[in-house]
């Protein structure tokens, strides 16, 4: 609540005094009310860096990889919370009443942009939920150190062999009842506001620990970055299309489950946004 109020106070400290000097000087000082909330807008990144950058530097690594870190947790929420209505986003949400009302359970969505799991943090914030990420994540500057704080699980899509050892993490932490899981199974972003074929190897997650499964779909997160620089609002799409439960998927395999959950994001998300049909997905991890 602090960082909030922070980058709260310091807007409107640029605001009110951009106001004054407009007032003061006139109609012709009027150009300066852009320059000032991109002003606001870097010293609201440069206090979010500032706070990451120390939290990583000084709080000590969490004992076992399948236990997060509290405090981070709380962080990460917190500035999801303030960056998305600093960034002058509006999140449309649908479905969420839908949500599991208690157990863990897998997430999956399509994938757009890196902020992606920054909106699903926010509509879910007390569900516990850690993401499978890609390896290379796990090795960028304080991206690094916030994953394995969080305890998401870095998979390795190029070896088979140790992409299944973080499908097994995954299942373990579920069924020790330490977070639910979130992923991406189309595995990459595109870059074509497209959803691709799903990798059906981490519905093996459903499978093995028969959890329900929330199907959710995002669009809109690929502009956000691009429109708040441009100090421009942006509209995000979230919404949780069906939650599939153990008896819906019984006797299926995972590259069927992954078919249905495609097929179900599918229609959610238009034709026009959609790269190909689901029965023409091939079995992968």
């Amino acid at each position: 609540m602090l960082l909030i109020f922070v980058l709260t106070l310091s807007t409107l400290v640029a605001i009110g005094a951009t106001l004054q000097t407009c007032m003061l000087q006139g109609l012709g000082m009027i150009w300066v009310l852009p320059v000032s909330f991109l002003g606001a807008f870097l010293v609201q990144a440069a206090i979010i860096f500032l706070v990451i950058w120390l939290s990583c530097a000084l709080v000590k690594n969490k004992p076992s990889p399948e236990k997060e870190s509290k405090y981070f947790r709380f962080l990460i929420q917190q500035i999801c919370f303030a960056a998305i209505p600093i960034l002058m986003i509006r999140v449309h949400k649908k479905g969420l009443e839908q949500t599991p009302k208690s157990g863990r359970f897998l997430l999956v969505c399509n994938h757009l942009h890196n902020v992606d799991p920054a909106f699903i943090l926010r509509s879910f914030p007390k569900k516990g939920i850690a993401f499978i990420a890609k390896r290379e994540a796990g090795k960028m500057f304080l991206s690094g150190p916030i994953l394995k704080q969080l305890c998401c699980q870095l998979i390795n899509r190029e070896n088979d062999r140790e992409a299944l050892k973080t499908i097994l993490q995954c299942i373990k932490m579920i069924k020790e009842d330490e977070a639910s899981i979130a992923v991406f199974p189309e595995g990459r972003i595109t870059g074509d506001e497209l959803m691709h074929p799903f990798r059906s190897g981490v519905f093996k997650i459903a499978l093995k620990t028969q959890v329900p499964i929330v199907v959710c779909t995002l669009y809109g997160t690929q502009h956000v970055l691009k429109n708040a620089m441009r100090l421009k609002p942006s509209e995000v799409d979230f919404h949780l299309v069906k939650v599939i439960y153990p008896e819906d998927y019984a006797g299926m395999t995972a590259t069927e489950i992954g078919n249905m959950a495609y097929e179900l994001m599918a229609q959610d998300l238009g034709p026009d946004k959609v790269w190909q049909k689901p029965e023409n997905m091939e079995e992968t991890e």
